[in-house]
């Protein structure tokens, strides 16, 4: 059987001009993978900036409580008709938001100092917050959870 050029063309053209199949779904593959890679990295970004919202909210909380402490300390190192200035004082009831809060509230008496014949005294007041306290105290610096936090304030009366 012999086939003329022309034939023979024919048939080629029909092969070369066939539709290719299985390319689209090699494509659709591509495409499903990626959008779930960007899926689960849209998901890594959204949980990490959730965490760091309430960490921001647990940092403000200690700041407040310690805050809180700070305003005890001093209303206790100016009491009349004397201070009531205790080496260490801790706090575990505070109200509402703040009561997985503890604040451990120093106070440290100076020495008696004279303004023009009038004798002066300094207390230091120091109140430290945390969340974890270690052994109903703060700071905890045992622990190692991520969730700990802490802060510090200072502050002196002179009376």
């Amino acid at each position: 059987m012999a086939m003329t050029v022309a034939a023979m063309n024919t048939r080629l053209n029909s092969h070369l001009m066939r539709p290719r199949r299985g390319m689209s779904s090699i494509l659709m593959l591509a495409l499903i993978v990626t959008l779930g890679t960007l899926a689960v990295h849209a998901a890594g970004l959204v949980s990490a900036a959730s965490g760091d919202g309430t960490r921001a909210l647990a940092q403000q909380r200690a700041a407040a409580a310690a805050q809180a402490g700070l305003e005890w300390g001093r209303l206790r190192a100016s009491a009349m008709p004397a201070p009531l200035c205790a080496p260490l004082q801790n706090i575990t009831t505070l109200p509402g938001t703040l009561q997985p809060y503890t604040v451990s509230v120093r106070c440290t008496a100076g020495p008696v100092l004279s303004d023009g014949g009038t004798p002066l005294r300094r207390y230091e007041v120091q109140a430290t917050a945390c969340n974890l306290p270690a052994g109903g105290a703060c700071p905890n610096a045992g622990t190692t959870s991520p969730d700990y936090v802490q802060r510090t304030g200072r502050h002196v009366v002179h009376r």
